[in-house]
C-alpha cells in the first residue's frame, strides 16, 4: 500500500476514552430517575442521535433531557456533568503527535456533539495539535453516512489510497475502505502501531 498523504482519527475510543454512565451518575443525584433510564437516554440514543446530527441545539437538548429525567440543575451545571465523561489514550496521543511532528496532515473525524467538544478543547491540549476536524453535528451527518466522508475528503484535499482513516467501529472503517481509503480497525494501541509500522509511519 502507498503510504498515505494525510492521516484520519475517530475521537472517542481512538484518542479519548468516555464513559457516559458517569454522566448519568451526577445528573441521578439531582434527580429521582433511576440511573439506568438516565444512561438510556444520554448515550447512543435517539435523542442522543438528534443532537449529534445537529437537529437539537445544546439548550434544546438540556431541556430535553431535564424533561425526560427530571433534572432540575441549570445548563451550566449540565454542561459540566455531560461533557466531563472522557480521558486521553495517551500512546495514541502521543501517536497523532509524533506523526504531526514529522509532517503528516491529521485530521479529526468525529461523531459527536457541542457540549462535548467544548469540554475537550478546554482540558486537553493536544486537541488543537489537528489540520483539521469534522464534526457530525456541524454538519447534519453522521458515519457511516456516506456525506460526511465526502466532507472529510474536501477538507483534507484528499481521495482513496492518499488517505489512512482509524476508527475502532467497523461500519465506520468499511464506509471508509468502500471510498478506496486506507483504514485500520483501532482495537488497540499495539495492533495499531503495528499496522502504522507496517505502512512506514511508525
Amino acid at each position: 500500500m502507498p503510504t498515505p498523504k494525510a492521516i484520519i482519527f475517530d475521537l472517542g475510543k481512538v484518542l479519548l476514552d468516555f464513559d457516559y454512565s458517569i454522566a448519568a451518575r451526577r445528573i441521578a443525584e439531582r434527580c429521582k430517575t433511576p440511573l439506568e433510564e438516565i444512561n438510556r437516554h444520554i448515550a447512543q440514543s435517539p435523542l442522543l442521535f438528534r443532537y449529534e446530527t445537529g437537529l437539537m441545539t445544546t439548550d434544546e437538548f438540556y431541556r430535553e433531557v431535564c424533561g425526560l429525567t427530571g433534572f432540575a440543575d441549570n445548563l451550566e451545571a449540565f454542561s459540566g456533568f455531560f461533557g466531563d465523561i472522557f480521558s486521553p489514550i495517551e500512546p495514541m496521543v502521543r501517536l497523532q503527535a509524533d506523526l504531526r511532528a514529522r509532517g503528516y496532515p491529521t485530521y479529526i473525524f468525529s461523531n459527536t456533539n457541542d457540549l462535548a467538544i467544548g469540554h475537550i478543547r478546554r482540558n486537553f491540549p493536544f486537541f488543537a495539535n489537528f489540520d483539521g476536524y469534522i464534526f457530525s453535528y456541524e454538519h447534519g451527518s453522521m458515519k457511516p453516512d456516506a456525506k460526511i466522508y465526502e466532507i472529510a475528503e474536501k477538507q483534507s484535499g484528499c481521495q482513496g489510497e492518499d488517505l489512512l482513516y482509524l476508527d475502532d467501529r467497523p461500519e465506520n472503517t468499511q464506509a471508509g475502505a468502500r471510498r478506496g481509503w486506507q483504514v485500520i480497525l483501532h482495537e488497540s494501541f499495539e495492533k495499531t502501531r503495528t499496522a502504522f509500522q507496517k505502512l512506514g509511519l511508525a
